[in-house]
């Protein structure tokens, strides 16, 4: 069968019921549950199936304002959908066994709006991070008592926020390091690692001491932005031979981090867009990177050989088209 190109893959539109601005839509590890957040202040969930039909199986209220982003755990924890908001608040929603969802968590410690929050890989555990325009990021982790452990991210006891002018986005490493799944050598579970970006044009990487059991700054902070760093995604590592990170910002860029096996990253940023870009998002191999920029299009990006990033297509508001290079 020949693979489809982005530009011909059939396009489907689903009609929410929201009431106001869509902020945030993910579909579950299967790719049959589809989740959606707005600034009505709710959460509807929809089941998908195979001949693209769709029905709502619940809308969920609980937040006060705006949701911005949502994260499906890890199916062995069964189901479990996390939401954050201008409220302060993270809500961690559960399926129960008559198929209704309820609250099973609520986090409650930050002081501003929770801008982002993402589940952790399942090889850690079931655990959470969240970031704050108050400049703080949490890590939040069931302990094996059913109680919930809160720990925060800080450079040093000195400066305790994460992002001194507020936090906008967090996003977990894979639980595989680069090359793990095909080298033996390189096979163990990595450290625990998160990528967050701010309103300090910064993004910095955290990495988990299991000895000291604190979050620590792993490095210097990640300097190419002029504005608000967006959105940060961390790419799965399956094929990878680096830890690749896409981050995004108010200054109309996007940059590609890489890491080998040193410390440093190197950077390569992708032709400037003509608005501030929100929203960057990998696929599951980490081959294609897809843009959502305030032009109101999302444009899809695929590293050539020659290691520079091409547009491969644009997805307008009624059709893909191929990008004109």
């Amino acid at each position: 069968m020949e693979e489809q190109t982005p530009a011909a893959m059939p396009k489907q539109l689903l009609d929410t019921g929201h009431t106001d601005m869509i902020h945030d839509v993910q579909l579950d590890y299967y790719g049959k549950r589809l989740a959606t957040c707005s600034s009505d202040r709710s959460i509807k969930i929809f089941d998908l199936d195979s001949s693209g039909n769709r029905r709502l199986v619940q809308e969920l209220t609980g937040h006060e304002g705006p949701v911005w982003q949502i994260s499906w755990a890890h199916p062995k924890f069964g189901s479990l959908l996390a939401s954050c908001g201008f409220d302060h608040r993270v809500i961690i929603w559960k399926e129960q066994s008559n198929g209704i969802w309820l609250k099973d968590y609520e986090y409650l410690w930050h002081s501003s709006s929770v801008n982002s929050v993402a589940f952790g890989p399942h090889d850690y555990g079931l655990c959470f991070a969240c970031a704050s325009s108050d400049g703080y990021v949490s890590v939040c982790t069931m302990l094996s008592d059913g109680h919930w452990q809160e720990t925060r991210v800080c450079e040093s006891p000195e400066v305790s926020q994460a992002h001194e002018l507020g936090a906008n986005s967090v996003t977990w490493a894979p639980a595989v390091a680069p090359g793990g799944l095909w080298l033996p050598e390189k096979g163990d579970i990595p450290s625990k690692r998160i990528a967050t970006g701010g309103c300090d044009k910064l993004v910095k990487i955290w990495r988990f001491d299991e000895k000291q059991s604190t979050w620590m700054l792993e490095g210097p902070p990640l300097k190419r932005h002029t504005d608000w760093v967006r959105c940060v995604a961390w790419a799965p590592s399956v094929g990878l031979s680096a830890d690749t990170i896409a981050s995004c910002s108010q200054d109309k860029s996007v940059v590609i981090w890489a890491q080998e096996d040193s410390l440093s990253w190197s950077s390569k940023e992708l032709p400037l867009f003509e608005a501030p870009v929100w929203s960057v998002s990998w696929s599951l191999t980490g081959n294609l990177l897809g843009v959502a920029s305030g032009e109101d299009k999302i444009t899809l990006w695929k590293e050539q050989m020659d290691g520079t990033w091409a547009n491969i297509s644009e997805v307008l508001e009624d059709k893909a088209v191929p990008a004109m290079n």
